[in-house]
């Protein structure tokens, strides 16, 4: 298991580890090229735009918020300038088609300096 990605996840203990292995699956399919890796110590995607990190008691994913909307910032948890995030708990948490929805449209909307 060389992957860093992998490694992260493993050492994870559970919810997180599963939290984690669930949302790589659904950004793995909603992304037409995911460009999954390890930046600032957690888990990457589209160069920076998206990040899913284990946190103590639950897994933050995170998403860039430049160009998008007061109405489409409202949804997402923190007071970033560039990015915010939404707070998962549990597995059953996870609502994979609003997840999906989401990445698309800040996939499409949002920009950042690394992408």
């Amino acid at each position: 298991m060389s992957n860093p990605v992998e490694v992260y996840i493993a050492k994870q203990e559970s919810p997180q580890k599963e939290i984690l292995q669930e949302l790589r699956a659904i950004f793995r399919e909603t992304l037409q090229d995911p460009e999954e890796e390890m930046r600032w110590g957690v888990i990457t995607y589209a160069c920076g735009k998206f990040y899913i990190a284990a946190m103590r008691t639950r897994v933050h994913v995170g998403f860039a918020i430049t160009g998008l909307s007061s109405d489409e910032l409202a949804i997402f948890d923190g007071k970033g300038k560039t990015m915010r995030h939404i707070k998962i708990d549990a597995l059953e948490q996870i609502n994979k088609p609003n997840l999906a929805k989401l990445i698309k449209m800040v996939d499409q909307k949002a920009t950042c300096k690394p992408c």
